[in-house]
């Protein structure tokens, strides 16, 4: 028995799917034990968007602990925060013409989606929410009820209520929207109208589901009829993943708040991110906080990220890799099973074998065997989820894609 299996918690996944110990990293590459070298396209579950180790970014980080700058502060001003503050409005925000206050959450996602939810009855005075089915948004109970999976939510051990699940445009037959606006004005639907809607434009764990342009804008504008507030997940489709910087950029919307933590800090440091309207940000002093509010190393990081990404033109980047993708996808996957479909945008792909059995797996286990490591997702985890580096080199990218290319041939031929 290992060190790992006599003394972690039966809690610990991802080391099950990938039962070798790492012990270095560099950009699309993590290196095992025994040495063997694997191509990485799970990528810290979104949290490396500029790989492992990025050169740039690690750099101004070793400068800045070598300088002894603060390590910790709570939300006292530094000067790495306000490094960060400064470079977001000037590379994000004001070229956008996004007018969002910012506040630092607790170091991860769940902890902003918390802030986002308590923020929201706040300000409207209804406890309700609205989710999508296929959501996750996170593992604190907060976070937990507004996430869809069964099994999850389950872990809970208590109620969760005062939310209500809508289906998920892609996997309804009619009109998501139509639903919505229908169960808030029908005097007998047993539902109140929202404090807020919480979104991922694209669903990341639930299988790789694209919302359409479309589908966004129309939520905009019930929002805007009916007082409620719109939240945007960008937790793992932020941060360049799904082309722009925010994922939501592609529909022309604004959303009222926004949540970013994974890649945000650029170095799969914990940091998490509010944003919000102005108007909104009606927190009393303390009123939400956290003594881990403010990680200093991941605002050194995060801000020499924003520089990186333009540094390296990510955005065009992302755009040709993303037709590549899509294109070795079309051609070379799906042509071996009429069964199979592909979801994607920017740099995140699912190759979805849902209607061939417990296959995905297989493939995602003989991947691993050819030293690719790929993660899975969607209901019952019959999705390929493709999540490679926005920093990927092309050859990588390709080696990849024809790693994933013989073991779905292999696996297939074995049905």
């Amino acid at each position: 028995m290992n060190i790992f299996e006599k003394l972690e918690s039966n809690v610990r996944s991802y080391s099950r799917s990938f039962p070798v110990v790492f012990t270095r990293a560099k950009m699309s590459k993590m290196y095992a034990e025994d040495g063997r070298e694997y191509l990485d396209f799970f990528n810290g579950a979104g949290a490396l968007n500029y790989g492992h180790n990025n050169d740039y970014i690690k750099a101004k980080i070793i400068e800045y602990i070598a300088g002894d700058g603060i390590s910790h502060a709570l939300d006292m001003y530094t000067a790495a925060k306000a490094g960060f503050l400064e470079a977001f409005e000037e590379k994000i925000l004001g070229p956008k013409g996004l007018n969002y206050k910012i506040m630092s959450c607790g170091p991860t996602g769940t902890n902003a989606v918390e802030a986002a939810l308590k923020l929201a009855r706040k300000n409207t005075g209804r406890m309700g929410i609205f989710a999508l089915t296929g959501s996750f948004h996170g593992m604190t109970l907060g976070s937990l009820s507004v996430t869809s999976g069964k099994t999850v939510r389950r872990g809970a051990g208590v109620p969760m209520p005062y939310v209500t699940f809508v289906p998920h445009p892609n996997g309804f037959c009619g009109d998501s929207i139509a639903y919505m606006e229908n169960i808030i004005t029908d005097e007998y639907s047993g539902v109140d109208v929202p404090a807020a809607i919480i979104i991922e434009t694209t669903q990341a764990e639930g299988g790789v589901q694209v919302a359409s342009n479309e589908f966004l804008q129309r939520l905009r504008d019930l929002c805007d009829r009916y007082g409620i507030m719109l939240i945007v997940d960008d937790i793992q489709v932020g941060c360049g993943r799904g082309g722009g910087f925010f994922s939501f950029e592609r529909a022309g919307i604004v959303p009222d708040m926004v949540v970013l933590s994974k890649s945000i800090s650029g170095y799969g440091l914990p940091m998490s991110l509010l944003l919000m309207e102005p108007e909104y940000d009606i927190f009393a002093p303390a009123e939400h906080n956290g003594t881990f509010r403010g990680n200093q190393l991941a605002f050194v990081g995060a801000r020499a990220a924003l520089e990186y990404r333009e540094m390296a033109g990510l955005e065009s980047r992302v755009a040709e890799n993303d037709r590549l993708i899509s294109d070795f996808i079309a051609s070379r996957l799906l042509p071996m099973d009429g069964r199979l479909a592909h979801r994607g945008i920017g740099m995140i792909h699912g190759v979805d074998f849902e209607k061939l059995g417990d296959v995905s797996g297989k493939v995602a286990r003989e991947c691993f065997k050819n030293g690719l490591i790929i993660e899975r997702a969607g209901r019952n985890d019959c999705v390929l989820k493709l999540m490679p580096a926005l920093t990927i080199e092309r050859d990588e990218l390709y080696a990849g894609l024809e790693i994933i290319e013989r073991a779905m041939k292999k696996v297939l031929a074995e049905l």
